[in-house]
């Protein structure tokens, strides 16, 4: 967790991404990365110059087989106010609308039920586990499949909700979030999508695999490609 920490705060200080007094809505969709940021930020909290709180928000999406309750033991142990809200987005999904390419629309509706959760709790703040693999291949998906440049920020404001979004584990690549959370025995939930690993995120996953293989060091390129160039939004403060 000291290595982690010390990712997730040259982050949060190169992208100013926390303020005094702020009250942190974590994402927690109980995949690792989510549960790893959640653990994170709390254990910032205790010590980071700028006081903030935080609350986890999780969004039900109708799996049965979804049983949260280790990660509410989680925040109960240490002291997290945490909310669960049922939502029907994978009945809309998969069970009315039969979507054969479902994880756009279903990123969209949960982003949109997890903004109004936040706001149904009085936040203003979101924090999402988006880590250095996401960011790399995001901006892979956009040149390949949109014939754009370009990716998630890592502090996005939403004009229209008054929300502020940050991605504090920007930092931290995959296998460092998949080593820590088996190694801390964070509270990691299945995750039963029919869609997940058969995405086109998956393939460009494998492709960066193999790029890894014969050109060593190739992620952290285009990472720092996006800084340095750099894509708007992706200047740091310092």
């Amino acid at each position: 967790m000291q290595e982690v920490l010390s990712y997730v705060r040259r982050c949060v200080d190169d992208y100013n991404m926390i303020e005094e007094n702020d009250r942190i809505g974590v994402g927690v969709s109980g995949g690792k990365d989510s549960v790893l940021l959640l653990a994170a930020l709390h254990r910032l909290s205790l010590f980071y110059p700028k006081k903030f709180t935080i609350e986890g928000l999780t969004l039900d999406m109708g799996y049965e087989s979804m049983d949260f309750s280790p990660v509410a033991d989680f925040c109960r142990e240490n002291e997290i106010p945490y909310t669960i809200k049922k939502t029907a987005i994978k009945e809309v999904i998969f069970d009315i609308r039969h979507e054969k390419n479902p994880c756009s629309l279903c990123a969209k509706m949960r982003r949109g039920a997890l903004h109004d959760l936040a706001l149904e709790r009085g936040i203003k703040k979101v924090a999402l586990g988006h880590h250095f693999d996401d960011a790399v291949e995001t901006l892979l998906l956009s040149l390949f499949y949109e014939g754009r440049i370009n990716s998630f920020l890592p502090v996005t404001f939403l004009d229209r909700k008054k929300i502020t979004v940050i991605r504090p584990l920007l930092y931290i690549p995959e296998k460092m979030v998949r080593r820590t959370s088996k190694k801390l025995g964070l509270p990691v939930i299945f995750n039963p999508c029919p869609a997940n690993g058969n995405t086109k995120r998956q393939e460009i996953k494998e492709l960066l695999s193999d790029l890894e293989r014969t050109m060593p060091g190739v992620k952290e390129r285009v990472f720092g490609a996006m800084q340095r160039y750099p894509l708007t939004g992706w200047e740091t403060e310092k």
